[in-house]
């Protein structure tokens, strides 16, 4: 197809078998056209063998389309450009959905014309916010993640190119874990104008430079399919695409799978298959369409998973809280600090982060390994403050997004919190549920009260299980190692990397669970 600057899109085109004519289902995507995203999706084969007109297009400046690429900046117009395009395609009926994740989740949002937008969508693992959905959390840049999927547009770009010893390099440093220390080296050699390298120049916080997109209301009001997974980066996006498309006025079905990026527990497609046989081929609604809302939950025991199925979200307009408290020694003792329902924290405890052994991040949503994890010994670790519920009563289940409110004081000017929530079982393994970040910059021995929102989660414990919170000053390789002088941290720990030491002080301090989707889940 030509964009209207004359440059020359290339597609793949999968016809059913028969006559038609056939609605379009559209993906665009920069990794090659062919791989068509069968990571996590069937292939387009099957849906065309379901009466679909399945398009598959390399975005500007990938694959064998012509152009720079110049990341998601193009494709406001070029998405516009090709909708149009693709309802005229012989053998097509009109009708347009759009489909795809991460990448391909936010080219389905962008247009700069709101008259040519699809007439239904199901945008995966993706959000609007460049900095908060797609770079940083807490302040803090995905470091792992950022650099690891950044190297991967690099040698797509080197292998355009014919670099071979570009794409070589970058492949070995990747394989290797080398990129945790020079893949910002490496980004800036083979793609300085990559969206990659453009965020980990930015501050991590809010700064001028950083991009929201923003969709105009007639695309948020059409037939949407959100998909989430509670072990994805980019939850926090679709839980925010879900509320604006409600405040539009739409009414938009999610579903929040256990799922991480890539790995999707045998896929979605018969939902998916449905959602755009109802709106692109009038076939009646499937019963798995008739909830707007669906949580997936997995039930563990002893550390193993026992069962997974599909919920209703649970209206709650009460967030629980919980007080922490310790006599000084929950840094040494595992099980001296405690973590109390609905009571008033006490105590002060010092913690200090050592650069030279910093306390590694794992699993959860920003992990290379993400996912649920044990994490027994990183509580051990005496740079480590744990604060433990007393055995439940009776069980309970967690539905939301946790907030830590503690104050805080650092003898360095900058430092990073990072904590998990965990379920101690009744055997005593620590099963990781999720995690979160804060990066904090202050007045040297001031003390301020912070925030730190958690990763959302779905999770039940069982009587006689308890509830963990553990705090570090690292989470490497998953956020770069803070080296307390006040400068934005761009990779693991270097000679000027100084000690920090962190006062917490619990008093007022808490964590919180607040409600999922404010209780907002029923029919529009």
């Amino acid at each position: 197809m030509g964009c209207r600057d004359g440059t020359q899109l290339i597609s793949r085109v999968w016809q059913p078998a028969g006559q038609g004519p056939w609605p379009v289902l559209l993906m665009r995507q920069p990794y090659g056209r062919a791989i068509a995203s069968t990571v996590t999706y069937a292939h387009p084969s099957w849906y065309a063998a379901h009466g679909f007109l399945v398009v598959v297009q390399d975005v500007r400046g990938r694959g064998d389309s012509a152009g720079d690429f110049k990341g998601f900046q193009q494709e406001a117009a070029d998405g516009a450009d090709c909708i149009r395009w693709a309802r005229q395609l012989q053998g097509s009926n009109g009708r347009l959905g759009c489909y795809g994740f991460s990448y391909q989740g936010l080219t389905q949002l962008l247009s700069d014309d709101a008259a040519a937008l699809p007439d239904c969508l199901a945008p995966a693992m993706a959000g609007l916010d460049e900095r908060g959905d797609w770079a940083c959390e807490g302040g803090a840049h995905w470091w792992a993640l950022g650099l690891g999927w950044g190297l991967q547009l690099a040698a797509l770009r080197c292998q355009r190119l014919g670099d071979e010893a570009g794409w070589l390099a970058i492949r070995r440093s990747l394989d290797s874990g080398a990129f945790l220390a020079d893949g910002l080296d490496l980004l800036q050699r083979h793609d300085p104008q990559g969206m990659a390298y453009r965020w980990l120049q930015r501050p991590g916080s809010e700064a001028p430079g950083w991009v929201r997109h923003q969709p105009c209301s007639a695309l948020l009001q059409r037939p949407m399919l959100l998909i989430g997974g509670w072990f994805d980066p980019h939850l926090r996006g679709i839980l925010n695409l879900w509320e604006r498309a409600r405040a539009a006025g739409g009414s938009p079905l999610l579903r929040i799978g256990a799922w991480t990026h890539l790995d999707w527990n045998g896929g979605l497609d018969r939902l998916q298959l449905a959602f755009f046989q109802h709106h692109l081929q009038d076939q009646t609604a499937a019963e798995q369409l008739s909830s707007a809302v669906l949580l997936e939950r997995v039930t563990w025991a002893n550390g193993q998973q026992q069962s997974r199925h599909w919920q209703a979200p649970v209206a709650c307009d009460n967030a629980l809280r919980w007080g922490l408290r310790t006599g000084g020694l929950a840094t040494i003792e595992t099980e001296e600090g405690e973590l109390l329902l609905d009571q008033i924290g006490s105590g002060e405890v010092a913690l200090v982060h050592d650069p030279w052994r910093p306390v590694p991040g794992r699993g959860g949503h920003l992990g290379l390994d993400p996912g649920p994890c044990a994490r027994d010994d990183l509580d051990r670790r005496s740079d480590v403050v744990c604060f433990t519920s007393p055995p439940l009563a009776t069980s309970l289940e967690l539905e939301g997004q946790p907030l830590l409110t503690i104050a805080v004081r650092a003898d360095q000017p900058s430092f990073d919190l990072c904590a998990a929530l965990s379920v101690v079982n009744r055997n005593g393994t620590v099963r990781q549920l999720c995690t979160g970040v804060a990066r904090i910059k202050q007045l040297t021995g001031e003390t301020s009260t912070l925030q730190l929102q958690f990763q959302p989660l779905l999770a039940e414990l069982r009587t006689g299980e308890r509830l963990r919170l553990s705090l570090a000053g690292s989470a490497w390789p998953q956020i770069a190692v803070n080296p307390g002088d006040g400068r934005e941290p761009l990779g693991p720990s270097g000679p000027q990397h100084r000690v920090i030491t962190l006062e917490l002080e619990l008093a007022d301090s808490q964590l919180r669970l607040l409600p999922l989707l404010n209780g907002k889940f029923g029919a529009h």
